[in-house]
């Protein structure tokens, strides 16, 4: 549910199916074990360690595992928020309060998405949270991410930039997926750290 904006180069949307094919490719059982390294990787970090508040998402299909990473962040007393997508590829903000509160929803002919059952929060909400995990398909030496294409992050950046706030910008990957070089655009704003199965890779310059 990431993405760049309409104007997505053709340089990006080859890397985009390349990649998301070989992701369809993996075993199921390949995709469970890479969610609990992850997990465990991303909570060594202390964006997250000291975060009372984390913007993150539900993976679908095969996409890195993001579920197990929740439930450990609720057990440590964080506020998960989850978003919505709005009929303007616009994202809004629910709490996670358990796998119970997320629901199947199906927009158009898109892939089916979990998203949050409660009350909505509003787009502004990512603003208050100290760590955004951004869904994504590749990201280079310089932290520059590729997204599914859609725009709707590209709109969360934005609102965040807007609204003077920093939080510790996240990707989880599988290995492959850290690439040499991402095709990227003036908006476009690098991550400051990649987790993988095999490790994890920060990009100081994302801070400057």
């Amino acid at each position: 549910m990431s993405g760049t904006r309409g104007a997505d180069g053709s340089g990006k949307r080859a890397l985009r199916r390349a990649l998301l094919a070989a992701r369809e490719a993996l075993e199921p059982g390949e995709v469970e074990a890479a969610a609990g390294e992850l997990a465990a990787r991303a909570l060594t970090l202390p964006e997250l360690a000291g975060a009372r508040s984390v913007a993150a998402y539900v993976s679908v299909g095969a996409e890195p595992g993001t579920l197990a990473l929740l439930d450990a962040l609720r057990a440590r007393g964080v506020r998960v928020l989850l978003p919505v997508l709005l009929a303007d590829n616009d994202l809004d903000w629910g709490a996670y309060t358990g796998p119970g509160s997320l629901t199947r929803v199906r927009h158009g002919g898109r892939m089916e998405l979990c998203e949050p059952s409660g009350e909505k929060l509003g787009p502004e909400a990512v603003t208050a949270a100290d760590a955004v995990l951004l869904p994504g398909v590749a990201v280079d030496g310089r932290g520059m991410r590729l997204g599914r294409g859609g725009g709707s992050y590209d709109r969360v950046l934005a609102r965040l930039e807007r609204a003077g706030a920093r939080p510790a910008l996240l990707v989880l990957l599988y290995d492959a997926e850290v690439v040499e070089r991402v095709p990227a655009e003036p908006h476009d704003r690098p991550v400051d750290a990649v987790v993988t199965p095999s490790g994890i890779r920060r990009f100081p310059m994302s801070r400057e």
